[in-house]
C-alpha cells in the first residue's frame, strides 16, 4: 500500500517538455545523466549503479554541499517505466519524477522533494537550514536542465 506524504512537508515544481514520456524517462532512469541534469549544483558523478535504474536498484553517487564533498546512496522505490521513477536517500527523504502525456504529445513533469518521513525534529531542523526553499530553487532549475536535455535527446531521435 502507498503511502501519502504530508504535503507540508513536500516541495514540488512542474513542467512541460516537448519530448515523449520515453525520452524523459530514458534520462531520469540512467543515473549517469543527472549530473546532466542536476539544477543543484550538488551531483557529481555516479559512483556504483546499473546503466538504467529498475525497482529496486541501487546506486551512490559523489555530491558535494557547501564546499564539501560527500557520497550518498539511493534505491529506487518506485518504478513505472515511462510514468514515475523515485528514489530515497539514505535519509529517508525521496526524489520523485512523475510523467503525463501532454495533449501537444510532450510530457508533463513533476520533481517533488519528500521528506515527509523525517520526525518532527528532523523535519523543523531541515526547514531551519533552508533546505525546502533551496530544493525549490534546485527542482526548477533541474527541471530547466532536464528539459533542455530531454528535447536536444528527442530533436537527434527524431
Amino acid at each position: 500500500m502507498r503511502r501519502t506524504p504530508d504535503l507540508s512537508r513536500t516541495v514540488s515544481e512542474r513542467t512541460t517538455i516537448a519530448a515523449p514520456p520515453e525520452v524523459v524517462f530514458a534520462i531520469l532512469a540512467d543515473p549517469r545523466q543527472h549530473p546532466r541534469i542536476d539544477g543543484s549544483g550538488s551531483v557529481r558523478e555516479l559512483l556504483t549503479g546499473p546503466e538504467h535504474l529498475g525497482d529496486g536498484a541501487r546506486f551512490g553517487v559523489a555530491m558535494r554541499l557547501f564546499g564539501l564533498p560527500y557520497r550518498v546512496s539511493n534505491r529506487v522505490v518506485e518504478f513505472e517505466p515511462d510514468r514515475v521513477i523515485t528514489w530515497r536517500h539514505f535519509a529517508g527523504h525521496r526524489w520523485r519524477y512523475e510523467m503525463e502525456l501532454d495533449t501537444s504529445g510532450g510530457t508533463v513533469v513533476t520533481e517533488t522533494f519528500d521528506y515527509s518521513r523525517y520526525g518532527a525534529a528532523s523535519a523543523a531542523g531541515l526547514r531551519l537550514a533552508g533546505f525546502p526553499r533551496r530544493n525549490r530553487a534546485g527542482i526548477t532549475a533541474t527541471l530547466a536542465r532536464l528539459k533542455e536535455a530531454a528535447e536536444a535527446d528527442a530533436q537527434k531521435a527524431g
